[in-house]
């Protein structure tokens, strides 16, 4: 486990009460995730596996709507490429192994997304009930999934639906920006949370994603129904990381991982364009090699995810050496209280040993 895994661990562990008065002063807009990892553990237990399985599925469900996206927005083979190229996707495979709430807003937005699509064409209260239902509970598991909701703003806007349609998001909308807003005024309390970004943190990828995303647009992609394929997954490829990146000029904030949704427009657009090109006879020999290249580059990439080195850092190095070398009434001491962290995903390391600061 590394640091945010290991604070996921420890506080998804203790009882409900014990975690919303943890919530009150610090990590308010986690504490959803680890109320839904706290019933993940008491129905399964506390270990690795129901720490990562959860994100795992929720990967999965991601991908199948991404997947049906693309069929709705471009035809199944488009579909059928979107879901499995957003499998593939480096990012998507890094964080789907991660006990943290970003796998679960991707598949939150990407069903959002869907049913956004369906309901522009469509009438029907309910599918707005499930849009909204679904944004409000991406943003109350992480406040920067609303600015998916700003994405499928400009996508109605470009997509230019009757006046009906859009009148039925901007009420959702409202919606889901009231029922997110208490939490973003407390939270805004507990802002050293995100101090330690001191400049954008693995801005790259993205920026990669954004330039393999609008060469796509270059092709003259098959799109139906009200909303175009490129005005849902543009704006929500190019948008929240965007504007992330420009707040980061007065106060740094963006990270990669903040941004992590923004895969479903890439997908989206990558099936779409090898979906194109496919249907080009002097081209589908091309496409072929440039899609087993581009599986065979993947393969070094995925194991290395796998691994534990993968991990940016290892919370429970410490605490294994302590275990191993620490005797019965030996002191430790933290020089600051926020070290704890580096022994607290397993209290059994230190069990033995007497914490010098407390005492």
């Amino acid at each position: 486990m590394w640091g945010d895994e290991a604070v996921t661990y420890r506080l998804a562990q203790r009882e409900l009460y014990q975690l919303w008065e943890t919530a009150q002063q610090v990590d308010l807009v986690h504490a959803l995730y680890y109320a839904v990892m706290h019933l993940v553990f008491d129905v399964f237990g506390a270990g690795l596996l129901p720490l990562r399985l959860p994100s795992v599925l929720a990967m999965a469900a991601a991908a199948a709507g991404v997947g049906l996206l693309g069929l709705h927005l471009a035809g199944p083979r488009a579909g059928i490429t979107a879901g499995f190229v957003f499998a593939l996707l480096p990012q998507v495979q890094k964080y789907a192994q991660e006990g943290r709430s970003y796998a679960m807003v991707c598949a939150l937005i990407a069903w959002a997304s869907y049913a956004l699509v369906v309901s522009s064409s469509r009438r029907g209260r309910w599918r707005w009930t499930v849009y909204g239902f679904a944004m409000l509970l991406a943003c109350l598991l992480h406040e920067f999934a609303v600015l998916a909701l700003a994405a499928h703003g400009v996508t109605l806007i470009v997509s230019r639906p009757p006046k009906a349609v859009l009148r039925a998001w901007s009420v959702t909308a409202a919606g889901v920006v009231a029922g997110l807003f208490p939490l973003a005024v407390v939270s805004a309390g507990q802002s050293e949370q995100v101090s330690w970004i001191g400049e954008p943190v693995r801005p790259y990828p993205w920026l990669a994603a954004v330039m393999v995303g609008l060469v796509c647009t270059r092709a003259p992609l098959r799109s139906q129904g009200t909303v175009r394929l490129t005005a849902l997954a543009v704006p929500l490829l190019l948008l929240p990381g965007a504007l992330l990146l420009t707040i980061s000029l007065v106060k740094p904030i963006f990270v990669d991982r903040y941004v992590l949704f923004g895969d479903i427009g890439l997908a989206l657009l990558l099936g779409a364009f090898l979906e194109h090109v496919h249907r080009l006879p002097r081209y589908s020999w091309t496409v072929y090699v440039a899609v087993l290249a581009a599986l065979v580059a993947l393969v070094p990439l995925s194991s290395s995810l796998r691994a534990p080195q993968s991990r940016s850092n290892d919370a429970t190095a410490i605490g294994a050496a302590v275990r191993a070398e620490g005797r019965l009434g030996d002191g430790l001491l933290y020089l600051s209280s926020q070290q704890r962290t580096l022994t607290a995903a397993n209290p059994e390391d230190t069990r033995l040993l007497v914490d010098i600061a407390l005492a």
